[in-house]
Formats: structure tokens, C-alpha cells, sequence
């Protein structure tokens, strides 16, 4: 292997190791137990440990060891935890309330609107009937001023004849 392609995985590895730290808990602060812990390219090289902020705006070492926590801190934050549950769920129920207006209002929108199609198809079905009859009138009128205007020209045609002779 070449030195440039060793080169290459060494600053590859160095620059995922960046990447490799986990966000602690936002409810505790503990640091894992040395068994627990996860092995990563940083702690294999032997790279001096950063200090990482914690979700709280804390700076926590990696490196220190965690006191651990009280009945009292575990109690307060589970206290915390069960509030912040609660403050959610009751903006669900609103949420969901909401919703459900919502939706019924637009159920009874959707019914007013089908109704309101139902009355416009048959008022088309009426007027294009009426219209049919219409035209149908119109064409037996006309037929019978069309036979009227025939007996005429005929009789007229039939007189003339006469005279001639």
C-alpha cells in the first residue's frame, strides 16, 4: 500500500472521530460506566479528550466521573419529565379538538354543497326538457304555417289555371 493511500485512511479516520460524539441525556448527566462505554476512533488513538458541552449549556469532561445523581434530583426530574408529558398532551387535546371542529365543519360544507349540486343537476335535467318541448313546438308550427302556405300557393296555382282556360 502506498504512503498517500495510508495518508488518505488515517486523515479519513482522525476526521470521523469529529463526528463520533454522542449528545448526553437532556434529563440526567451520567457518564457511562468504563464497561459500558463505547469504543470509539478517539479513545483507540490515545487523542487528548475535548470538553463537551452538555444540552443544558454545561461543560461536562468525558474523561470525569459523574456523581450520581439523588432520590431527590431523580424525583424532581422525573417530576420535570411527567410535566412536560402533561403540558404536551393537553396541547394535543386542543390540537385535536380543533381538528375535530374542523372537520365537521367542513362535513357540513361538503353536505351543503352536494345538496346545493343535487338542486342545479335537476334544475339542467328541467331546462334541457323544456327546451326540447320548446323546439318541439317551434317545429310543429312551423310545419303547419308551411302546410298553410302550400294549400295557398296550391289553390292560388289552381284558380289561375282555371282563368287561363
Amino acid at each position: 500500500m502506498s504512503t498517500i493511500s495510508k495518508v488518505l485512511i488515517g486523515l479519513s479516520l482522525l476526521c470521523s472521530t469529529v463526528w463520533a460524539v454522542e449528545p448526553a441525556p437532556s434529563t440526567t448527566v451520567a457518564a457511562t460506566t468504563p464497561a459500558t462505554a463505547p469504543v470509539t476512533a478517539a479513545a483507540t488513538t490515545n487523542a487528548p479528550a475535548k470538553a463537551v458541552p452538555a444540552t443544558n449549556g454545561a461543560v461536562v469532561d468525558p474523561n470525569a466521573q459523574a456523581k450520581p445523581l439523588t432520590a431527590e434530583q431523580i424525583a424532581k426530574a422525573k417530576a420535570e419529565q411527567d410535566n412536560k408529558i402533561k403540558a404536551l398532551v393537553k396541547d394535543q387535546e386542543g390540537r385535536l379538538k380543533q381538528l375535530e371542529q374542523a372537520n365537521l365543519d367542513a362535513l357540513t360544507q361538503n353536505q351543503e354543497l352536494q345538496l346545493k349540486n343535487d338542486n342545479l343537476l335537476v334544475q339542467v335535467q328541467v331546462l334541457q326538457s323544456e327546451r326540447s318541448a320548446q323546439m318541439f313546438l317551434y317545429g310543429g308550427a312551423t310545419m303547419g304555417v308551411g302546410v298553410f302556405i302550400g294549400f295557398l300557393i296550391a289553390s292560388y296555382i289552381h284558380t289561375k289555371r282555371r282563368r287561363q282556360w
